[in-house]
């Protein structure tokens, strides 16, 4: 007998499937509808990340497949260093002061990458601090050098006793050495005056106070063995072969333009340092063709009045006059919180209309202050370059000039970790003039005084301790190019540098071998 199957139970068994399939139906759109917004988050966030990328420095550069060969190989050290920091906290070198690491440094593979990589120009490093503790202690054994161990030491060369005040006495350096019961202790003595380098430096250095006290000091040392005439010729063609060494093609070197002296106490002004500076260049470039020279930027001090400021445009304006090949432009410097802001010296150079600026500004944690604002002063007064501009960010309005302007920032980080002004290089407003793609520099400042290398450590340091994780070799050859292209050489002569450039770089790139590292 066949089963019979009423009318309510077919609407009920309807009914029941009819419900089951619409909760399938909405899990199912739901489910889609939570993996399309899935997909969009997704895609935003890619969209986001992209972006940034593309405006970082060296964003919109793109890499041959030789440089990404080479690309591959220095991220993969890269990321192995910032891995092991990300983990080991308490090790990583970055958070710590320079003095703590600077010599772990050369263990670096990325650091040995960089060093062997053409890096372009400096454009921002002052004379009587490029080269290093042993270079200073080496002149002291010249002759006819004298010392006074006085309440500071003090050094003059000279054919007879000095006429220099002196809180002891004067004698011959090489008799001073001869007395000594262990040379090689009086040595390192003696060595100690020509760097700020100390075992701890967060006890030395408590503050930025004892930083500048001593490194204003260090050149108070250095200055009367250096501007003794042949050595001064001789420090600079050397100070060149260094950089040369460390693969830096150009150099604009700040100076004050001390007066040389000669044995007999001669002394001579400024026009003859600068001449100096002319024959060690063209004796330097004859000797190494492959390099493309070096500049002077007349930088004298800012703590001055206005009479002495003109005084200071007179000889800059005849510097121009007579050593038109060498000479790049002007600057003030000093320690900037403790100097004229350059609103007390606008009237004066708001006027000057033939000369280059180059201008130290923002070198400074203050905000506010008159050495803060010296970044205004300095765009409106037309600097084509910015020395430092660590404070830079906290001024948007100059941060919009200095795009539309296309200034150029000369960034130091390895000096403002040094001169306290950050402790964490990570905290270095670099990080954010890279990730905004400003126009950045990099260069030294003083690497003799604390035994860095003529441009490498800096480099080292800000690409792997500054930079993005994800920052690459798109942003190094970035710099490098910035480094010409902000420089101050004349249109033919820098377009001959880029393409030299290319050249070395391409070199570099066409010889790089990944095992060697």
């Amino acid at each position: 007998m066949s089963k019979v199957i009423y009318p309510s139970v077919v609407i009920r068994r309807r009914s029941a499937l009819h419900a089951f399939n619409m909760r399938v139906l909405v899990v199912l759109v739901w489910t889609v509808l939570a993996y399309s917004k899935c997909d969009e988050y997704d895609e935003q966030r890619a969209r986001i990340l992209a972006l940034e990328s593309r405006l970082a420095l060296g964003g919109n550069t793109s890499l041959s497949a030789a440089e990404s060969r080479l690309n591959d190989c220095l991220m993969r050290h890269k990321l192995h260093e910032l891995d092991y920091g990300y983990l080991h906290p308490e090790h990583y070198n970055f958070s710590q002061h320079f003095f703590k690491y600077k010599d772990a440094i050369p263990q670096s593979k990325v650091y040995r990458i960089i060093q062997a990589m053409p890096k372009g120009a400096v454009l921002h490093v002052h004379d009587m601090s490029i080269l290093g503790p042993d270079y200073m202690l080496n002149l002291t054994y010249m002759e006819h050098l004298y010392v006074c161990f006085g309440k500071r030491i003090q050094f003059q060369f000279s054919n007879k006793l000095p006429n220099v005040s002196c809180d002891d006495h004067w004698q011959l350096m090489k008799d001073a050495r001869n007395a000594a019961l262990n040379v090689t202790q009086f040595d390192a003595e003696i060595r100690k005056h020509f760097t700020l380098v100390v075992e701890n430096p967060d006890v030395v250095y408590p503050s930025i106070k004892e930083t500048w006290g001593t490194f204003l000091g260090y050149f108070g040392t250095v200055i009367p063995l250096l501007t003794y005439r042949p050595v001064w010729e001789q420090y600079f063609y050397d100070a060149l072969k260094a950089f040369r060494d460390d693969n830096v093609m150009y150099v604009e070197v700040r100076s004050v333009l001390p007066n040389l002296y000669e044995l007999d106490g001669t002394v001579y002004d400024q026009k003859v340092t600068a001449k100096a500076y002319r024959k060690s260049i063209n004796r330097f470039v004859k000797d190494h063709p492959d390099f493309s020279g070096a500049k002077l930027i007349f930088a004298p001090s800012r703590k001055v009045n206005l009479q002495t400021l003109n005084d200071y445009i007179r000889v800059a304006r005849e510097l121009k006059a007579d050593v038109p090949e060498i000479f790049a432009g002007f600057d003030l410097v000093g320690p900037e919180d403790m100097g004229n802001p350059l609103i007390d010296f606008a009237p004066v150079l708001k006027t000057v209309k033939d000369l280059n600026f180059f201008f130290h500004a923002g070198e400074t944690n203050w905000y506010g202050s008159g050495t803060d604002e010296n970044l205004i002063d300095a765009v409106l007064l037309g600097a084509k370059r910015l020395g430092h501009a660590y404070a830079l960010l906290k001024h948007p309005a100059v941060v919009r000039e200095v795009q539309a302007r296309g200034v150029a920032l000369e960034v130091n980080v390895v000096s403002n970790a040094v001169l306290s002004l950050v402790r964490d290089v990570r905290n270095h407003p670099l990080s954010e003039f890279l990730a905004a793609g400003l126009p950045v520099v990099l260069s030294s400042d003083d690497p003799g005084a604390w035994e860095a290398d003529p441009l490498s450590d800096d480099w080292y340091v800000a690409f792997t301790g500054v930079a993005s994780r994800h920052a690459d070799l798109r942003m190094l050859k970035t710099l490098a190019l910035n480094s010409l292209k902000y420089s101050a050489l004349d249109g033919p002569n820098k377009q001959k540098v880029i393409s030299d450039f290319h050249l070395k770089w391409n070199h570099f790139i066409d010889n790089f071998n990944c095992s060697l590292y």
